[in-house]
């Protein structure tokens, strides 16, 4: 029998990537898990309204906006009732959910989220307590900031990847002309600075070069790694190969 998990799915106020949360969740809640949410100040979030809607991302918007099951599984997940009564992060005890979920975004609302230290707190207890962890694209950089108690990265001596340099500095190039730099939450990419969190330049993942997005039926588009009980991914592209692990790894905790 599949054994049922809470799973907690902390969120911004705002400007969260609409297919990475809600992919996650979609593919929880059809194994049967449940997902809770947590919010700063406990109202429920936004997602990133350019995702959805591809305004102002030019000629480039079929390839950077969320494609229609990402738009689908996020509407579907903001009509849920525990989308709409999140709880505040710092309501939110370490030891009341089984498995904690972490998805990016890179718009400026993303900060209070990846900087804040209230998460760390929670994510550094999972990793002690060796619960699951999922983190996808900017996740991994909350991931990468939450400290041991030696003081070191949660993720030092792990493998993981997160949103590639490449992927990040090509957005970037592509729409800084209208967007400036919407796409660089911070001057230093992702991946250099979850790199300089790890044991080992080599722990960290690329993966392969990504063409296209993932789906339910092309699950082998996706790249995700795996270490132990912490499973990471690069970007929305990868989020229905992640979600489906993720299910996977919960149901057999």
């Amino acid at each position: 029998m599949t054994r049922v998990a809470i799973a907690l799915l902390p969120l911004p106020a705002q400007d969260f990537d609409p297919t990475e949360a809600g992919v996650a969740w979609q593919a929880l809640t059809a194994a049967g898990h449940e997902v809770r949410f947590a919010t700063p100040d406990g109202r429920p979030a936004s997602a990133d309204e350019r995702m959805l809607t591809g305004h102002g991302l030019g000629p480039w918007r079929p390839l950077l906006v969320a494609d229609a099951r990402g738009r689908a599984a996020h509407g579907a997940m903001a009509a849920s009732a525990a989308f709409g009564a999140p709880l505040r992060w710092d309501e939110v005890a370490s030891g009341a959910f089984d498995g904690l979920v972490l998805p990016g975004g890179h718009a400026p609302g993303m900060r209070p989220y990846l900087e804040s230290p209230v998460l760390q707190r929670l994510v550094s207890a999972a990793f002690a307590d060796g619960r699951p962890v999922a983190a996808i694209c900017h996740g991994v950089l909350l991931a990468a900031r939450a400290l041991r108690a030696d003081g070191r990265s949660v993720l030092h001596g792990r493998i993981t990847t997160a949103l590639t340099r490449r992927q990040e500095l090509l957005a970037w190039q592509l729409t800084r002309r209208r967007l400036g730099d919407y796409y660089r939450t911070y001057p230093a990419a992702v991946q250099d600075e979850v790199t300089a969190a790890l044991a080992r330049p080599e722990d960290f993942r690329a993966g392969p070069l990504p063409l296209r997005r993932d789906g339910p039926g092309a699950l082998g588009r996706g790249f995700t790694v795996r270490d132990g009980a912490y499973l990471s991914a690069r970007w929305p592209g990868d989020a229905h190969r992640f979600g489906r692990e993720l299910a996977a790894l919960l149901s057999g905790r």
